[in-house]
């Protein structure tokens, strides 16, 4: 426990419970006081959120940031601004397509051989930066196609359907917002049908409150293996001890472990940073796997970077570091994910194209993000 980011004393015990955690999550200005100096912006911007988007914090990751400091790259993932509620041109409630390509209230079959499986909407912190913004975090948002209440009958049944699906990602919200006897059955049922080869759980719960990776959870992932996770740290702060571990634990229940970052203005979107967070992913055994350029969401666009800038940092760590400590830079994009080098992406005057593998294209809406070279 970090007692030297504390402002008041919690009991060890309770500290180490990730159910005292999520019950006690910080869901008020007046809670977060007690732990950090709140300024009038994220106040003002906490107060919008009423009724538009969603905000909570684990008292762990709460920990985690400089209470003086309002620019703390931890702060600012988790904690609102007002520049959430500035509506740039290009923005997009959907920019990756999930309403697109969903088959079902929770089946998203956007690739040939893979599909992800909307899990829940609930999140432990609700980042700031969220490609799901409206998704999860809009009270009256179009996250499932009929809600979350539904069974997954339907959803299973799609999968069992398609043989060509043989990669299944459970994603949200955080899928380990369930309870272990929950996703032990959910994967269960898609271990049960014979052409999914792959499971994986994609999870920030490593990142926001790890006590949850509980010895208990990595055993009940065991009869279900090929079981993969992937996790998205930030930034080297969130690297401590007890997110080590919780890696940790997974990796030695035979669970391997990739990160996914995003890019970030302000929080990480400098050679130095990226080059201690990856090399520290390394040092705990963590594949650092994908960067994404920040997605073009509607209340996230303050914090997306040129393509020019992510593509210098790349070309610095490259250079820098050991090559499986440097993750493949990648956008979003409505034909999927489209790797940031080469040909696949083109520019002609001020518009950027983007080609995927097949030949498709889609014209990317880069709104200050200082063109694509």
């Amino acid at each position: 426990m970090p007692k030297s980011m504390q402002r008041h004393p919690i009991d060890s015990e309770l500290w180490d419970d990730y159910r005292w955690h999520l019950a006690n999550r910080i869901v008020t200005v007046d809670m977060l006081r007690d732990w950090i100096d709140v300024t009038d912006d994220e106040a003002k911007a906490i107060e919008a959120c009423a009724g538009v988007y969603r905000w909570s914090i684990t008292p762990y990751y709460a920990a985690l940031m400089d209470p003086a400091d309002p620019e703390c790259p931890v702060r600012r993932q988790a904690v609102p601004r007002l520049s959430e509620f500035e509506i740039r041109p290009g923005d997009d409630v959907d920019p990756v397509g999930d309403r697109q390509y969903r088959k079902t209230n929770r089946v998203v079959h956007k690739y040939p051989d893979r599909a992800i499986l909307l899990v829940t909407r609930i999140c432990p912190v609700y980042c700031r930066h969220c490609t799901r913004k409206f998704h999860t975090t809009n009270l009256d948002g179009t996250y499932f196609g009929d809600g979350e209440a539904l069974p997954f009958d339907e959803d299973i049944a799609y999968i069992a359907a398609h043989p060509e699906i043989r990669d299944v990602l459970l994603t949200g919200g955080d899928p380990l917002s369930y309870s272990d006897a929950k996703l032990d059955s959910l994967l269960g049922r898609l271990r049960a049908i014979p052409h999914v080869e792959i499971l994986r759980i994609g999870t920030r719960f490593p990142v926001l409150l790890p006590q949850r990776i509980t010895a208990a959870f990595c055993e009940m992932l065991q009869p279900h293996h090929p079981v993969w996770v992937s996790t998205h740290f930030n930034h080297p702060k969130e690297l401590t001890p007890d997110a080590q571990s919780a890696c940790d634990r997974l990796l030695r229940a035979g669970v391997p472990v990739q990160n996914q970052t995003v890019l970030l203005r302000g929080i990480n979107d400098d050679v130095d940073t990226m080059r201690a967070l990856n090399t520290g992913l390394v040092r705990a055994r963590v594949r650092p796997y994908y960067l994404y350029h920040c997605d073009n969401v509607t209340g996230v666009s303050h914090f997306r970077t040129s393509l020019r800038a992510g593509r210098e940092i790349m070309r610095r760590l490259e250079w820098s570091t050991t090559g499986f400590a440097v993750p493949e830079y990648v956008i979003t994009t409505t034909i999927g994910k489209i790797r940031v080098d080469g040909d696949h992406l083109s520019q002609a005057g001020g518009t950027v194209w983007a080609r995927n593998a097949p030949g498709e294209t889609v014209r990317l809406d880069l709104p200050d993000a200082g063109g694509a070279h």
